[in-house]
């Protein structure tokens, strides 16, 4: 009897045609052209009311988590300069409606990311849109290395995202409203201002992490810490901000004190030896010698076997 084999129907190759990938580009364009026309509608036939829109901004700068991620502050030119965060355009664009906004990236190759940030008002058809570059490094003081973890790249694609993104809410929020705002959030502070002692612990913690003293501190705001008014407050509350987003350094704020200077003019070495507890050459055993290149630290043999400048040298004679 003879036999037949079966065939798999899911084993045969799937026919494509450039007809199918032509039908769906236009499924897709089709689709995105309904959504804006339907965002349109919707804007058309429910404007928004900029008395309650008005309403709602200034009842989001009353809360107090909200008030003191709002403002930040940097210096340019010798001169300070202060801004919306992001937090707060995020918070203008939710209360004052009508409004599309947010990041995409459109393209990831070569070690660089493009990305685009926008901001659209549905209502009255103004629209910022920002394309930008985003290089896969990390610029640090020790130099400049590739990003390869995808979550370094994504923090790192959304935090140049997150600028561009809120120059261009900004850029749609009329200045009057922008404006209130802000004075809000001053008045929230301002009414809200902590200067007990457990507060202000908490404010030294916060600048401790980007190695900014208590002293420092008192020197800037010329008065002790425990006496500090809350308009000072506030504007510390800006500076950490300003830190916290990268847009500005310690120095551009605080005066370096004589242990950072010192820190700053000992070598590598020294504060490798001083972190070791290192207080001089120490005893080498056995199967060591001290190294005279290396202030008669002692180094294995082996190592001094292989040690260019051992001719001549006292430790291997």
């Amino acid at each position: 009897m003879e036999k037949r084999e079966e065939s798999n129907v899911y084993d045969a190759p799937i026919a494509t045609s450039p007809q199918g990938g032509t039908a769906l580009v236009e499924i897709e364009q089709q689709r995105a052209m309904a959504e804006v026309q339907g965002a349109i509608v919707l804007a058309k036939k429910f404007p928004r009311n900029q008395i309650e829109a008005m309403d709602r901004i200034l009842v989001a700068c009353q809360r107090p988590g909200l008030a003191e991620q709002a403002l930040y502050s940097y210096s340019k030119g010798g001169t300070e300069i202060t801004g919306e965060s992001i937090r707060l355009a995020e918070a203008i664009a939710q209360n004052w409606g009508n409004l599309q906004f947010g990041i995409r990236e459109l393209d990831q190759r070569s070690g660089e990311s493009t990305v685009e940030a926008f901001a659209w008002d549905v209502e009255t058809n103004v629209r910022q849109v920002k394309t930008f570059q985003v290089k896969h490094e990390r610029h640090t003081r020790r130099g400049n290395y590739r990003l390869e973890d995808p979550r370094e790249i994504y923090e790192l694609t959304a935090n140049q995202g997150a600028r561009r993104l809120r120059a261009c809410i900004l850029g749609i929020i009329p200045g009057d409203v922008r404006e209130a705002a802000v004075n809000q959030c001053e008045n929230t502070l301002k009414a809200r201002a902590d200067t007990s002692p457990e507060a202000l612990k908490k404010l030294v913690d916060a600048f401790d992490v980007f190695k900014v003293t208590k002293e420092q501190i008192e020197k800037r705001i010329q008065r002790r810490l425990d006496t500090i008014t809350p308009a000072q407050l506030i504007q510390l509350r800006k500076i950490y901000n300003s830190l916290k987003d990268g847009m500005s350094g310690p120095g551009d704020w605080f005066e370096t004190t004589d242990d950072q200077k010192a820190g700053a003019g000992e070598s590598l070495k020294d504060k490798v030896k001083k972190a070791k507890g290192d207080q001089g050459p120490k005893e080498a055993g056995p199967d060591k010698k001290n190294c005279p290149n290396l202030e008669g630290q002692p180094v294995s043999v082996n190592a001094c076997e292989k040690c260019s400048s051992r001719e001549g040298c006292p430790a291997w004679e």
